[in-house]
């Protein structure tokens, strides 16, 4: 995470801002989940038994939210999942966690709904 990153998030946290929620690698926002750069954050139904199901080509068009080596510990509802390669991923409730390639900025849903699998994750 970059300084200036920091720099937000420490911002970000001493305003309080009312119904943000902050955390190193996500943030409530509207009442979904977004990561660092505001992109929104989805689950995906076929996720099952706290391990993703979408690798491969799937995490091609879906990117994992990846644990970073400065992130956080988990914590209460946050959770780090193994993924099948080895890797960490950001889990939030038991449901780990992914972008979609398609949104192009901050605040895009596109994903939301798509093939009635995937949705946009909420706090």
């Amino acid at each position: 995470m970059t300084r200036h990153t920091l720099s937000w998030m420490a911002l970000f946290t001493a305003l309080a801002l009312p119904g943000v929620a902050l955390a190193h690698h996500a943030m409530e926002k509207d009442g979904k989940w977004v990561d660092d750069a505001g992109m929104t954050l989805y689950t995906f139904d076929k996720d099952a038994g706290g391990k993703s199901m979408c690798n491969g080509e799937c995490a091609k068009n879906w990117p994992p939210l990846m644990v970073k080596k400065e992130d956080e510990a988990p914590k209460d509802k946050w959770t780090h999942v193994e993924r099948d390669d080895g890797s960490m991923q950001w889990a939030y409730d038991g449901k780990p966690l992914y972008t979609f390639i398609k949104d192009k900025k901050a605040g895009d849903m596109t994903g939301d709904g798509m093939k009635d699998v995937w949705h946009v994750a909420k706090p």
